[in-house]
């Protein structure tokens, strides 16, 4: 197991400078610069701004200015925040984002599990299709979409919930269920997809011949190996989910690192797309590598191999 672990840090360090490469080559092939939007600046002024930035210098030694700091743990000051270091944007926009996307988790397991099991053993029962129909729909229908009609029902008609920012916690309601409908609609009909594979298995029938009761043969023989392709997706998800959903906290006006990943391309600010760019890279590969270590706690069928 331990040479698996290392072969797959260095993967994992493989892409991320692969990432990065193909970040910073992308995002310097971009006409214009972090500073091009400033019309009215004058040429000198200009220039002295990308001299200070090192943006004069050949791209080679951009990149090469850039590994330096960024082996250091640096990831640069932000063009369009003085004063303020890509380092400071992201720490404070991460914790946002992580409470957004931790309570849309507890919400995506909660829901999306339960639901799918019970979909399966109700099987063509209205419960379940009940399920599925719900499940369904929030595939269908977009994360943006059900924010912008949540935002319309809740708390332009209704009046009974705050359409935007990120205080109390009743701040927190709809951007969490816009953010966990379309997971929690995929988690349900994998769990029943799932559900129903394991339970027309013959280790299944088996158990039900030894005598054991039904409730007995769903949590300890079929649930666990149920639960097998939904930690094969929770890797991407939960990284997609805690470093912050670009649409949802765009909508809602929330100060998370999906926003700031928003105004920094917007504002062309270099260091900080490269840094939240790094940051989420890392973050991914780290959540895959902790969810093929989890496959042995829950298969020991399943074996790490060298």
């Amino acid at each position: 197991m331990t040479k698996y672990v290392l072969k797959r840090v260095v993967a994992m360090i493989l892409t991320m400078v692969v990432v990065i490469t193909l970040t910073f080559i992308l995002m310097h092939a971009i006409p214009g610069g972090p500073f091009a939007a400033e019309k009215n600046l004058p040429d000198e002024i200009k220039a002295n701004i990308e001299a200070k930035y090192g943006l004069n210098k050949p791209l080679y030694q951009q990149y090469l200015d850039y590994w330096a700091g960024l082996l250091k743990g640096d990831f640069g000051p932000s063009y369009k925040y003085p004063g303020r270091t890509v380092n400071d944007l992201i720490s404070g926009s991460f914790p946002i984002s992580a409470e957004l996307g931790g309570y849309a988790i507890i919400l995506m397991l909660c829901l999306g599990v339960p639901a799918g099991i019970i979909s399966a053993l109700k099987q063509y029962h209205w419960q379940d299709n009940v399920v599925m129909i719900f499940a369904t729909m929030g595939i269908a229908v977009p994360s943006f979409v059900l924010a912008t009609l949540s935002i319309f029902i809740f708390s332009s008609k209704l009046g009974i919930l705050p359409a935007a920012r990120w205080l109390g916690w009743q701040y927190k309601i709809l951007p969490v269920i816009a953010l966990s409908a379309y997971n929690v609609s995929f988690i349900a009909r994998l769990t029943r997809s799932s559900m129903l594979d394991i339970m027309s298995q013959d280790y299944i029938r088996t158990a039900r011949s030894k005598g054991l009761s039904e409730t007995a043969v769903i949590v300890k023989h079929a649930l666990k190996n149920s639960l097998i392709p939904i930690v094969t997706v929770l890797g991407p998800l939960i990284a997609g989910v805690l470093t912050g959903s670009f649409v949802i906290e765009k909508i809602f006006a929330i100060p998370g690192l999906g926003r700031q990943f928003v105004d920094s391309v917007s504002n062309r600010d270099y260091t900080a797309i490269m840094g939240v760019t790094i940051f989420y890279g890392a973050f991914l590969v780290l959540m895959n590598l902790i969810v093929d270590i989890v496959y042995m706690f829950i298969d020991p069928r399943i074996k790490l191999t060298d």
